[in-house]
């Protein structure tokens, strides 16, 4: 299963991509201004591009895991895209992807290397269920 994931911002939004077996996540190159008419359509065009099975959002939850403003921006950000595919759309928590990705460096953008984050923690959680 190939995963699109997204770590949605207002300025950006980091895309990263799994492997068709579920096992590596690799960073893309972000999308500006992903919230626009223009760049739903991207991440749409995206999506089909890779031949994605499943979009995943990144949800902003606080510390604590609850849900504040800026997850009810991930949720309406993640009902538009969805109206754009013929793949679902589900949401992961997010909480310190972006902290990892900055801790952690590497060539791709901040943006997109906590989308990968994102989808590694996605896919870790996925295959413990499965084995458990």
């Amino acid at each position: 299963m190939r995963i699109l994931a997204l770590d949605p911002g207002e300025a950006r939004c980091g895309c990263a991509v799994s492997d068709p077996s579920g096992t590596l996540a690799t960073p893309l190159q972000a999308v500006e201004r992903p919230g626009t008419r223009r760049g739903l359509a991207r991440l749409a065009a995206l999506a089909t591009e890779l031949e994605a099975d499943m979009v995943l959002v990144g949800l902003p939850l606080t510390l604590a895991g609850r849900e504040g403003a800026q997850a009810a921006r991930a949720k309406e950000f993640a009902e538009r895209l969805e109206s754009r595919l013929r793949v679902p759309v589900e949401l992961h928590d997010e909480r310190l992807t972006t902290r990892m990705a900055e801790a952690h460096g590497g060539k791709s953008d901040a943006d997109s290397r906590a989308a990968a984050h994102l989808l590694e923690s996605y896919l870790a959680a996925r295959h413990a269920a499965l084995a458990g």
